[in-house]
């Protein structure tokens, strides 16, 4: 039978790219429900393409969280943008649904709460991030075995190796060249700025259920090594491959099963003799990328701080893509913003999203004044 899908997201790069996927698998997969926020001509092509029972346009939650757990669908990919994929997330949880998860923002908040609903309803979380794809994977056949360790790579951005300085002087046409990855403009300020890193410690810390001392970031400028594992008898299993997100999609939707992607979808077999110059790895420099110990600062202190770290660099990496903040104002603001912060614990759902919406507030006059 079909695995009948639902995309929630599916006119950005993760949607189309999932779209692609199911393009060249119809005899596997079945669409049956796409949502998108303002990309209508695209959602209108998609839909002539792949008839779905049900769409939905805008950020309408209710809307939303219907076609999150419409009856017909086996699993969700749940590929928007930010915070606004809790509420969903959890929605679909509770119908039964197997997630498909490319939306860390919603771990980052309300990793409880998430975690807690896919424990007692018993469905899947299956990460579609290639780094926490790449960990998934390394961690099949070793359930039981203690986790020594676990290496999240990241490629640097544009801007490894900057001093504090020259992050002063980058510009938006800067931030948003990535050197590997193809994606959508949030998540490639956040990769220029290492916040993408620090959200998915948090991440990795929730889906895994391991300490933060155990997650070493690494940098690896060729994106070759999308992550791997160290367990105590010093083996080191990691996932390799080029950088296309069809792969961790792939997985996510054929999970246990493997799909064949290197044929008619497109995906490339990584040629080793090609990478003539090695693979290259590095110590994160979190004196200069403070994001990544703001990340891990907010994750250890619990409670509202990391909804706040979410929502505040949410606004502000807004207003630097809008040219009214500096790139080195997004960081410097969040430091700021988490020292002052008065955190609130014991979070319900409702609770999570009051001290997002206060945080919003606060950024937004902040910024003005």
């Amino acid at each position: 039978m079909k695995k009948r899908i639902a995309i929630l997201g599916s006119t950005g790069s993760i949607g189309t790219q999932a779209l692609d996927v199911i393009r060249h698998n119809r005899d596997k997969y079945e669409v049956v429900a796409l949502s998108c926020g303002t990309q209508e001509d695209l959602l209108r092509k998609q839909i002539e393409e792949f008839h779905p029972q049900a769409f939905c346009v805008g950020g309408d939650a209710k809307q939303i969280k219907e076609i999150a757990t419409m009856p017909e669908a086996d699993i969700v990919l749940n590929s928007l943008m930010g915070m606004r994929g809790l509420e969903p997330t959890l929605a679909a949880i509770e119908a039964g649904k197997d997630i498909a998860f490319a939306n860390k923002e919603t771990l980052v908040v309300g990793g409880e709460l998430v975690m807690e609903a896919v424990k007692r309803k018993g469905v899947k979380l299956l990460p579609v991030d290639s780094e926490h794809s790449a960990i998934f994977q390394a961690l099949q056949g070793n359930e039981g075995n203690p986790i020594k360790r676990i290496i999240l790579t990241a490629s640097g951005g544009p801007f490894r190796g900057y001093t504090r300085e020259q992050l002063e002087q980058v510009t938006l046409a800067q931030a948003l060249k990535h050197p590997n990855w193809s994606m959508g403009s949030k998540i490639t300020i956040d990769s220029a700025s290492m916040m993408n890193k620090g959200l998915e410690i948090i991440e990795a810390k929730w889906l895994f259920d391991v300490p933060l001392e155990k997650i070493q970031v690494v940098v690896h400028p060729q994106s070759v090594l999308h992550s791997a594992v160290e367990y105590e008898d010093g083996s080191v299993i990691g996932q390799m491959g080029n950088p296309d997100m069809r792969v961790p999609i792939g997985y996510a939707f054929s999970y246990p099963e493997r799909l064949e992607l290197t044929g008619d979808t497109g995906v490339e077999s990584l040629d080793l003799f090609s990478l003539k110059e090695g693979l290259s790895f590095y110590p994160a420099d979190d004196k200069v990328f403070k994001t990544i110990a703001l990340a891990r600062q907010a994750s250890e202190m619990g409670g509202s701080y990391p909804v706040v770290l979410n929502g505040a660099n949410e606004m502000l990496v807004d207003l630097f893509l809008h040219e009214k903040i500096r790139f080195i104002d997004i960081q410097d603001t969040l430091e700021k913003i988490m020292n002052e912060h008065k955190p609130v614990f014991n979070l319900s759902l409702e609770g999570v999203l009051e001290e997002d919406r206060k945080i919003r507030d606060y950024v937004r006059k902040l910024v003005e004044g």
